[in-house]
């Protein structure tokens, strides 16, 4: 009997809100669906969007326990407004190489996976757009003993915050950029029916300068620093295919700032709930709390109130998953001066496997940020179409179309885009 190439976590993560920093990003849990043994999943009961088939699984290089997987991908995308404007809207287009790396370790027991990512985009009519990315995440399982083990993140990269977003300084006419090392490190123990973890988490961001219309700089190292956080989760499953869980989250924010507005704060998110795994048609968590962000500066207001987190993933057919996550986070955005956010945002998406080879995914996202103690509140609309068509193991095609539009009580922040992109792709 054929077996599928797995990709963990059985529940895909969706796009991120986007526009939101995630700074206090959703602390890798060990689920249920996440630790249990998936070698013996057959392809059409694995995701749609990562499911791989026999025949189109890549051949990849092994170096004794390590497998190799290289690909490339190239390709152009349109834009109807690079700078984001809400006016002066400049339409372009931008070539984008994208090479990746994929290795992991063989075999049974403790695991680990590293992907190093690149993309380069050069713009044919803005070329102080042009930016190149670069990331590498490792991933990694050891076990100590039975039903016990540390679960292990890291990830460093060179990023960009794209003109226009949220974390954009205002006036800015070029990406801002940044660079980012984070790890984390967490320890999983069952007994029996219940299941414990508690972990650490470390985050160093390092910005650098942008450029106004004007042609001035525009220094944004005030936003450097280091968050700390530690977190810890508490589950009991019922029934094989229902749990409870009680999770908490604390932060430490060690952000730069100016010396009269400093950026630092602390804060926690705790939330209770259910996780759900009914068979292979519905499975996820549900999870509501309370969350509060108290910032250092008397000029950032104070962030508290209900929070919640919901990831479900619904199969009505082998054929299309249909994927709803929810979440509200906190983060703070600094341009001419200072202020905390809430940014709350649903998202829905659609994978249907037209073909074993052709997939549709269409996602549609709602966002809502609230400026605390300003008066400002913006929504962002946005919605994603895309098709990919794999030739065979070693080609692939696809399109894409993305449409943004943020509207702000503020003019000067309301824009809307179209984006549309094709690219080709090859792995080995």
């Amino acid at each position: 009997m054929a077996t599928a190439q797995v990709v963990l976590p059985l529940t895909p993560e969706m796009e991120s809100p986007w526009n939101t920093q995630r700074v206090f990003e959703a602390v890798p849990f060990a689920q249920r669906w996440g630790m249990s043994g998936v070698d013996e999943i057959l392809p059409e009961d694995t995701p749609v969007k990562t499911r791989i088939h026999p025949g189109y699984e890549p051949v990849g290089v092994r170096a004794g326990t390590w497998m190799f997987v290289p690909s490339l991908s190239v390709g152009g995308l349109y834009t109807s407004n690079a700078f984001s404007s809400p006016t002066n809207k400049q339409s372009d287009t931008v070539l984008q190489v994208k090479p990746s790396l994929r290795a992991y370790t063989l075999g049974e027991g403790n695991s680990l996976a590293v992907q190093a990512d690149m993309q380069s985009d050069t713009y044919r009519r803005n070329p102080g757009l042009d930016q190149v990315d670069a990331s590498i995440r490792a991933r990694g399982r050891y076990e100590l003993w039975h039903d016990a083990a540390i679960l292990t993140n890291f990830r460093a990269a060179l990023l960009h915050d794209a003109v226009g977003s949220l974390t954009s300084p205002a006036g800015a006419v070029e990406p801002t950029p940044y660079s980012y090392i984070g790890g984390d490190a967490t320890f999983w123990q069952q007994f029996n029916r219940l299941a414990v973890s508690a972990g650490a988490r470390v985050e160093s961001y390092s910005y650098g300068s942008t450029r106004a219309q004007d042609g001035s700089i525009i220094n944004q190292d005030s936003r450097s620093g280091q968050i700390y956080s530690g977190h810890g989760r508490v589950e009991y499953t019922i029934a094989p295919s229902f749990g409870v869980f009680g999770s908490v989250e604390g932060n430490r924010r060690e952000l730069r700032g100016t010396p009269t507005t400093p950026l630092g704060s602390d804060g926690y998110r705790a939330l209770g709930g259910v996780n759900i795994e009914f068979s292979k048609l519905i499975w996820g968590e549900i999870g509501v709390g309370y969350a509060d962000q108290q910032f250092d500066s008397p000029t950032i207001s104070r962030i508290a109130g209900p929070a919640y987190r919901a990831m479900l993933v619904w199969k009505p057919t082998r054929s299309i998953d249909v994927k709803l996550k929810a979440e509200s986070i906190v983060t703070q955005a600094v341009d001419t001066d200072a202020t905390g956010i809430r940014a709350d945002a649903v998202q829905i998406g659609v994978d249907y496997e037209f073909r074993r080879n052709v997939v549709l995914s269409l996602a549609a996202i709602y966002e809502k940020d609230r400026f605390v103690g300003q008066f400002r509140t913006d929504k962002v609309y946005s919605t994603l179409a895309e098709i990919k068509y794999l030739f065979n193991r070693h080609w692939s095609i696809s399109a894409r179309h993305q449409y943004t539009n943020r509207d702000s009580n503020i003019p000067n922040f309301v824009y809307d885009k179209h984006e549309i992109g094709i690219n080709v792709a090859a792995q080995f």
